[in-house]
């Protein structure tokens, strides 16, 4: 993994980028960012791990559907004008890939915001495209199945399998080649393994 390369790829796309050393500094640099307005988060192991939910709501009125469950929740956080996501995996290239299955997530990364925040553990950097987009695939698309009582055969082999399962979560792919025009994309890179 090449941090350096990434950072300076990503900045060549367009996009902001910050990098701390841990989740608490990132998430302490994010509460500084974002004051008084609101706030949603996308479905996103990382911003469960650093605890934003709570730290943002300090602050802001923040809808995340892993709190308040709902449709009514997801609607409203994707007309904030402050959006919070993971990535599935970053390339060293500057490429951002996230896997949905309702869309909500990649929808709020590309329409409608002032500001977009990508948060990511620098475990999911890899090397080219083909390597990011195995990764959001096989590792965090697998991994987020098995936090569903969903029948989908990666939960028996740990790999893809582009199932036609009605219960598959990856039903929509998108790559961030740059941040959308009218809107800033920052990403948020902490070293080591967060989220998945």
């Amino acid at each position: 993994m090449n941090l350096e390369k990434t950072i300076r790829s990503l900045q060549l796309r367009g996009f902001q980028v910050q990098h701390f050393a841990t989740g608490a500094e990132a998430a302490a640099y994010l509460c500084e960012q974002v004051c008084d307005t609101e706030v949603g988060i996308g479905g996103c192991m990382t911003a469960q791990q650093l605890n934003l939910y709570e730290k943002l709501s300090e602050k802001n009125q923040v809808f995340w559907h892993w709190i308040v469950r709902g449709p009514e929740t997801i609607e409203k956080a994707n007309h904030t004008p402050v959006y919070i996501t993971g990535a599935n995996a970053i390339s060293e290239d500057g490429e951002i890939l996230n896997i949905d299955g309702n869309g909500n997530r990649l929808a709020a990364q590309v329409y409608g915001k002032k500001r977009v925040f990508v948060i990511a553990g620098t475990n999911k950097i890899c090397p080219d495209f083909d390597s990011a987009l195995s990764r959001a695939r096989n590792v965090a698309a697998v991994k987020n199945c098995s936090r569903f009582d969903n029948q989908v055969p990666c939960k028996l082999d740990g790999k893809c399998h582009d199932c036609r399962s009605a219960d598959r979560i990856c039903s929509a792919l998108l790559v961030l080649w740059a941040p959308m025009k009218g809107m800033t994309t920052e990403v948020i890179l902490i070293d080591g393994e967060v989220g998945f």
